[in-house]
């Protein structure tokens, strides 16, 4: 019963995270699930595998629901979505395949590898922070970091949202519409990936719980609670201003880090 209170909890603060900071999930699910999946000594090998997996599935719903939101309030911008999107789409692809073919510690390591980078980035490297001045996303930007990010993302169940906000933030524009742009950047991520992964665990898993490595009892606790939590988040919490938003998302992480280090 205490695991299923925490679940639904987490679910909740993934919904909450997904509106404000365009998380869609992934970097509180992953450590979750992980953790969870470990401790219960089920599918020895795969905890990180399945954490993923079911992060990205997660993401669907979250970040389609945050970005419908988003939408109505007037908060995407087409220039941080097209033609980034479709690049981010095709790298999703490659790096659900990658996953497969790694080891679980390896994919945990790259995780804890990947938030390191990010935070050292937005705290040491300028344009993150302080906003600068509006610039358009060049071609070798799209061309490169489109399926670099998508690559990243669906390896690691993130959603893309550590790549594309601080890329969006320091191409001048605000935090508001970096996060509204980063949840509906998820989506083909969540999509591509969710696939992926529910077929190429489709005979390496075992129990009803699971869709290839998807686990779907996990999933609908998750899910739900997360919806609940985006509606709340969207009614009843305080806006922030600008600055004071991406000194947060940078905490945010650093706890993430700390949460799947332990």
């Amino acid at each position: 019963m205490a695991d299923i209170i925490f679940v639904l909890l987490t679910g909740f603060v993934t919904g909450m995270t997904t509106i404000v900071f365009g998380f869609g999930g992934g970097f509180v699910v992953v450590p979750l699930v992980y953790h969870l999946v470990s401790a219960s000594g089920e599918q020895p090998g795969q905890a990180m595998h399945i954490a993923v997996a079911t992060s990205t599935a997660v993401m669907i719903f979250t970040a389609g629901y945050a970005t419908f939101a988003q939408w109505r309030s007037g908060n995407l911008l087409r220039e941080t979505l097209v033609p980034l999107i479709f690049y981010i789409g095709m790298g999703a692809v490659l790096g659900a395949f990658a996953s497969s073919l790694l080891a679980d510690g390896t994919v945990r390591l790259l995780f804890v590898i990947y938030i390191l980078v990010t935070i050292a980035d937005c705290l040491f490297r300028p344009g993150f922070l302080v906003k600068p001045v509006r610039a358009v996303l060049s071609p070798s930007t799209l061309l490169i970091g489109g399926p670099l990010i998508g690559v990243i993302a669906t390896l690691l169940g993130v959603g893309g949202s550590v790549m594309t906000v601080p890329l969006l933030r320091r191409h001048g524009f605000e935090m508001r519409h970096c996060v509204s742009s980063a949840n509906a950047l998820s989506i083909p991520v969540a999509v591509v990936g969710a696939l992926m992964y529910v077929g190429l665990g489709w005979r390496e898993m075992t129990g009803p719980h699971y869709l290839g490595y998807v686990n779907l009892a996990l999933l609908g606790q998750l899910v739900t609670s997360g919806v609940v939590g985006t509606v709340v988040a969207r009614k009843w919490l305080p806006k922030v201003n600008d600055r004071l938003h991406a000194r947060i998302y940078v905490l945010l992480l650093i706890l993430v880090l700390i949460a799947i280090g332990v």
